[in-house]
């Protein structure tokens, strides 16, 4: 699978897990909407930095966002 489409998806699934709006992450993150929104959609390649930054906003491990879920039962 494509990384930026894998992060994308995972911050998706861990975003509305927690539920939470794009707009809230925006406010926890100091990232705007419209990065988020491309993230989700896999048009952004986010930086380590920004991964862990993103994943703080949502309270979760950075690894969260790179997690395969279909490797995770290998």
């Amino acid at each position: 699978m494509d990384m930026r489409r894998l992060v994308g998806k995972n911050f998706a699934r861990l975003r509305h897990e927690k539920g939470l709006t794009q707009e809230d992450v925006a406010a926890r993150s100091g990232f705007s909407q419209q990065y988020i929104s491309g993230l989700e959609s896999g048009r952004r390649n986010p930086t380590i930095v920004t991964l862990f930054e993103l994943a703080q906003a949502l309270n979760v491990s950075h690894v969260d966002l790179v997690l395969d879920s279909a490797e995770e039962g290998e």
